[in-house]
């Protein structure tokens, strides 16, 4: 009988962590000449382990497009296992220095939305592999809650979207990462015709809002900047809602990276593209008080998320 896992394992040995790397890269920046500036490489060497990826594997990760790459639902199912193997490399090189044996206790934190959606879970579960015995009591609060209960000493990290802070001056932040904001379109919409589409040439068209994490007032503050207004057809606290509006072509939308996926629930394809408008990154942060030591748990958990975010 033959031996079925012999070609996943032929696979496996072939791979390296470096094709990993590129390929992830490439995935996150949208962009091979990008990823190659990222990486401090030839764009060939991001293009060849791109390729060799994909013979491999026998899928195409990519779609190639006019200004660059989006991956396609192979590709992205494979980004998740990429991400989890080279995040579980660093950190078993980061371990020896960071992880302090037999440390117990509990961290206090809560996050928004956004945050708890997109970008928490993973680096929490990498956290807890490092610190088994220390016990995360997180709440789900909305940006206003977590300025109040961090100042009220209720939670000892806040993690939110810190350009929405109220008087940012009373708290203590790091900013854990910057995600850039997109258009995204359906993908035969005329604003791809475009290179890159002004917030002018969007307001052209039907504008899909979400309201979530004070969404609204984030868009309309870059928006005003320009003396413009998106023409909105529909506003949702629903990011599944919006997705399918826009990818079944109901009006666009002006979100950032960290929640883009290439296709809606049904399988349509989103469209994303650079914006010509200086519009401002949607920054994700922590804060704390200034006023109060942290102590042993919360300070090991906010230095492992600033040295995991690379910040």
């Amino acid at each position: 009988m033959a031996k079925s896992p012999e070609v996943p394992e032929r696979i496996a040995k072939e791979l390296t962590l470096r094709q990993l790397r590129y390929f992830a890269a490439a995935a996150e920046t949208g962009q091979f000449s990008m990823a190659a500036t990222a990486e401090h490489v030839s764009q060939s060497a991001i293009t060849n382990a791109v390729l060799a990826l994909e013979q491999h594997l026998a899928v195409r990760l990519f779609e190639r497009q006019p200004h660059g790459v989006a991956l396609t639902a192979e590709g992205h199912h494979f980004y998740q296992h990429a991400r989890q193997i080279l995040d579980s490399v660093e950190d078993a090189l980061r371990e020896p220095r960071f992880q302090v044996h037999g440390l117990r206790g509990t961290v206090h934190l809560a996050a928004s939305y956004t945050v708890l959606g997109y970008f928490l879970p993973g680096l929490l579960a990498r956290f807890r592999t490092n610190y088994p015995d220390i016990e995360l009591d997180l709440h789900d609060m909305d940006r206003p809650s977590i300025e109040r209960a961090v100042v009220a000493g209720e939670i000892e990290l806040g993690i939110a979207l810190l350009s929405n802070l109220e008087r940012p001056q009373r708290f203590a932040r790091h900013t854990l990462m910057r995600s850039r904001r997109q258009l995204w379109t359906s993908a035969t919409h005329p604003l791809l015709a475009i290179e890159r589409p002004s917030l002018r040439d969007i307001a052209a068209y039907p504008y899909i809002q979400i309201t979530v994490d004070e969404a609204k007032q984030s868009t309309m503050r870059y928006w005003r900047s320009r003396r413009l207004t998106p023409n909105v057809a529909f506003q949702t606290s629903s990011m599944e809602a919006l997705r399918g509006l826009v990818a079944h072509g109901f009006g666009v939308t002006v979100l950032s990276d960290i929640v883009y996926r290439p296709w809606s629930l049904e399988g349509k394809q989103i469209q994303a593209r650079p914006i010509a408008d200086a519009v401002p990154d949607m920054e994700v942060g922590m804060l704390w008080r200034p006023d109060c030591k942290l102590d042993k748990p919360a300070d090991a958990l906010r230095e492992f998320l600033i040295h995991a975010c690379g910040s």
